[in-house]
């Protein structure tokens, strides 16, 4: 009995940890997998459509509440989804103007973007972890994985987006030389110090993204494996621990997004600074 309940307990995580893939394998072709291994045989031609979906719906519904918090807005006493997005956009506009010192108008719409998609994203989190996967089997769905923050995929993603903007901005601001003898002169003015200087800032560079990825991905992953265990409990204890933690975790779910926006600023700050 204890054996099955262990087995019982290994595929209720594999389950629920495992995304929704649809991709190309090399010996059934064109299909969704239907078990993890099959996934990982598709490699590179693979997409997560349940992380992709979640994110592509957060992102929309994100463009619809601050649109129609726009239609609505009015100068006499506002109303609460106004209060909402006047707050989140005051917060945004403070952090911009004490973490960014150069001149660039699309730094605060894009950490108002980041924050906001990132917080909604995370938000799915809060959900019962078996509300969509059973709902979505009933429909014939084998998995359904709804937060997409949880997916590395999606957060180096992000990552990878904001580091293509920090070459661009570090290029365009500073020209080819002047970055190229920011990489190459720092933190030693120094010739015969090229070579460390180059790896000192390239490793330094390269890290930026990984750094952002994989703290969003390994802050959610990890409460989302906690969620999972809480699950496996007795109902009393699911009621006695779930509850609290999922408490706690909306200020985990925030706090993810504000770091992600904050440093996505300091580094775009960065490469606006002409040394």
């Amino acid at each position: 009995m204890a054996a099955g309940n262990e087995v019982t307990a290994t595929y209720y995580i594999q389950h629920h940890l495992q995304n929704l893939t649809f991709g190309n394998h090399p010996e059934l072709g064109w299909k969704f997998a239907s078990t993890a291994a099959e996934a990982a045989e598709m490699g590179f031609w693979a997409i997560h459509v349940d992380t992709m979906g979640w994110s592509i719906a957060m992102g929309l519904l994100f463009i619809w509440l601050f649109r129609k918090a726009g239609k609505m807005a009015t100068t006499g006493v506002p109303g609460g989804l106004q209060n909402v997005v006047e707050i989140i956009f005051e917060f945004i506009e403070n952090t911009v103007r004490s973490a960014f010192h150069g001149k660039n108008p699309i730094i605060a719409p894009l950490a108002l973007t980041l924050f906001v998609w990132i917080f909604l994203m995370n938000s799915l989190k809060v959900i019962p972890v078996d509300y969509f996967p059973e709902l979505f089997a009933r429909l014939g769905v084998e998995y359904m994985k709804i937060v997409p923050t949880t997916d590395v995929n999606a957060t180096m993603g992000m990552a990878l987006g904001v580091f293509m903007l920090i070459i661009y901005y570090s290029i365009k601001v500073k020209g080819v030389g002047g970055f190229a003898r920011e990489l190459s002169l720092t933190p030693f003015n120094f010739w015969l110090l090229i070579p460390f200087n180059l790896v000192l800032e390239v490793v330094g560079l390269l890290v930026k993204p990984f750094s952002l990825a994989m703290r969003l991905f390994g802050n959610m992953f990890a409460g989302e494996v906690i969620f999972i265990l809480i699950a496996l409990l007795p109902f009393w204890a699911i009621w006695l621990l779930d509850v609290p933690w999922a408490i706690f975790h909306i200020l985990i779910v925030t706090l993810q997004a504000f770091i992600f926006t904050v440093l996505t600023i300091v580094y775009l700050s960065a490469a606006h600074e002409q040394h």
